[in-house]
């Protein structure tokens, strides 16, 4: 990993909401209105850091349907354990995250690992 995305991943890790985000998303899928709710927080700031922890592929989202044709996205957390090691002076960040289920998404991660 390199340095930009580790001290990016750290600090999203750091910040409150981004931890309870990825704390609820990781019980069951959940919408954002949901975790608003959930962190008595204002919704444009779950909908930013929900981009934040989808860029860094730490939740995924999923888009359901309603009855009335339209749509909402539910989010899941992807992430199952980040390591850090120090050898030789070298800082060494591994994020293990939980394999879809989606054949979409495990092709989309199989390619992402070739490249």
């Amino acid at each position: 990993m390199s340095d930009d995305r580790l001290a990016s991943v750290a600090e999203l890790l750091a910040d409150p909401y981004a931890r309870s985000i990825l704390a609820a998303a990781s019980e069951a899928p959940v919408d954002a209105a949901t975790l608003a709710d959930r962190l008595e927080a204002d919704l444009s700031t779950v909908y930013r850091r929900l981009e934040a922890l989808e860029e860094h592929d730490l939740v995924r989202s999923t888009v359901k349907p309603r009855s009335d044709g339209h749509h909402y996205s539910v989010y899941r957390t992807r992430l199952r354990r980040v390591t850090v090691d120090l050898e030789d002076g070298e800082y060494h960040v591994a994020v293990e995250r939980e394999p879809s289920t989606d054949p979409a998404d495990r092709l989309t991660d199989l390619f992402e690992e070739i490249r």
